[in-house]
């Protein structure tokens, strides 16, 4: 895609230009953020610029009137997201001008992201298709009625650093690509157990200070059964605060696991791709599924 962008926009009567987000003051990010409602906090900017680039745009007394970012999993895939921008400035154009700085910093990339009903539009445009919904639960959290039983030979233990190789192998099939560096950053700021047959890692679940309270995900396993185990002592930790999980389940098991939990289905987004074979991966023939995002920017 040889995409060739302006470096400014008119809008009304003033002119936009393109910034770093790194060059950007956490204060003005998060106002930017809060401005449109969204939950981020500053730490949770500062979280996502550490492993991600963006763009925003700048008025001409350097306000931040919009934002968007990318994620690189390794050479040939990233997750797109915090494309943000008030909604008079997005029918103006403002929004599209940022996505296409973005997509012209990922050129042959296979891409994904999770767009908003609003951005919907804006993203067909631009060729993603539509693949599935993700349903974002969210509530004080309370201890499911019944636990799951472990069978024989089944542990679940706190996460060392030692099984982060193991939680790398784990969760490539599922997100579809291998994200070492997203996960070993998650692993230094999360609450991490792991489920263990034997000595063989079958699932993983972590959790972590983000917006109004904690965030469950990412969530990995095997089958259903783990799954739901994994996530038990996440909850656990979390009852009777504010807890989110985004999952793309709204029925079974995992999703009545969920709904059990306190935490009902609060919005939704579309995860669309652009791109070959950039949709999340299958479980079966032994390989894990991915039952809850670590977020919506990063899948």
């Amino acid at each position: 895609m040889d995409l060739k962008i302006p470096d400014t926009l008119h809008v009304d009567a003033y002119q936009m230009r393109f910034a770093d987000v790194a060059d950007v003051e956490l204060e003005q990010l998060h106002a930017l953020s809060i401005a449109v409602g969204w939950p981020h906090r500053a730490e949770d900017w500062q979280y996502l610029r550490e492993l991600g680039r963006g763009f925003v745009a700048l008025d001409e007394i350097d306000r931040v009137m919009g934002s968007a970012m990318w994620f690189p999993h390794g050479e040939h895939f990233a997750t797109l997201g915090m494309l943000i921008t008030s909604p008079r400035l997005q029918a103006n154009g403002t929004a599209k001008w940022l996505m296409q700085r973005v997509l012209a910093e990922c050129p042959g990339m296979g891409l994904r992201l999770n767009a908003t009903r609003a951005a919907r539009r804006l993203y067909r445009s631009l060729d993603f298709v539509a693949r599935q919904t993700v349903f974002q639960c969210q509530g004080e959290a309370r201890r499911p009625a019944e636990t799951t039983d472990l069978p024989a030979g089944h542990e679940i233990r706190p996460l060392r650093s030692s099984d982060l190789d193991a939680v790398i192998a784990l969760d490539a099939p599922g997100f579809a690509v291998s994200r070492p560096v997203h996960l070993a950053r998650l692993f230094e700021i999360s609450l991490c157990y792991g489920l263990f047959r034997g000595e063989k890692l079958s699932a993983y679940s972590m959790s972590r200070a983000f917006g109004r309270g904690h965030v469950l995900g990412p969530v990995a396993a095997l089958s259903v059964e783990e799954a739901i185990a994994i996530a038990g002592p996440q909850v656990e930790a979390h009852a009777g605060r504010f807890l989110r999980i985004d999952t793309h389940f709204d029925t079974g098991s995992f999703a009545n696991f969920v709904q059990q939990c306190g935490l009902p289905i609060f919005d939704t987004v579309t995860t669309m791709t652009l791109g070959e074979g950039v949709d999340y991966g299958a479980a079966g023939d032994g390989r894990a599924k991915l039952f809850a995002l670590a977020s919506q920017s990063m899948g």
